[in-house]
């Protein structure tokens, strides 16, 4: 365990709750854990992950600017996605992670290509989907995060697997709390 790994831990935690509370600072806390965990998952040769994180800066600005252009009258509310949009959506994931998968597989050592490549490519996808405010996200992150666990206890990132497990609890804290504001509205 790395003092890398450490600030990132402790980043992400700290990200994750923000976001949950949905407070616009979970995008620049996100910036800088996401960050540490591409250096550190490039150190370890889950590249596919290491290169999630890096688009992850792009989404989180996304997500910053989602969130911040909404006003008192126009305000972006938590909700639940239109049964095309969840479709295409998880199609786009697959394509996207059999296409990295390949890539990763053929052209690089990666550690755990196809699966590295599927959860970075279905990351992707939650992180849109918390940036429109879907309910759905939290849904999706719970799965991801299960199974994140596993992968990382594999390479023996042990707090970083840790850290995967308190976003499971956490996720399922947002999914509570969105779905009660959306009754709430």
């Amino acid at each position: 365990m790395s003092h890398l790994e450490i600030a990132a831990f402790i980043l992400n935690v700290l990200g994750v709750w923000l976001t949950s509370k949905q407070y616009r600072i979970c995008w620049l806390v996100n910036i800088v854990a996401v960050i540490l965990y591409m250096i550190l998952f490039y150190q370890v040769n889950l590249f596919a992950d290491a290169a999630l994180q890096a688009v992850f800066v792009i989404m989180q600005i996304y997500g910053w600017y989602s969130w911040s252009k909404a006003t008192v009258d126009r305000p972006l509310r938590a909700g639940y996605m239109q049964k095309p949009i969840m479709l295409k959506s998880i199609a786009i994931g697959a394509v996207g992670g059999l296409f990295l998968g390949l890539l990763f597989s053929v052209y690089t050592q990666a550690s755990l290509p196809w699966l590295d490549s599927m959860l970075a490519s279905f990351s992707l996808v939650a992180s849109y989907w918390a940036a429109k405010k879907y309910i759905e996200s939290w849904a999706m992150w719970c799965i991801l995060d299960a199974i994140y666990v596993l992968m990382y206890l594999y390479k023996s990132l042990n707090l970083t697997a840790f850290l995967y497990f308190l976003f499971i609890l956490l996720a399922l804290n947002g999914w509570r709390m969105w779905k009660q504001q959306w009754k709430a509205e």
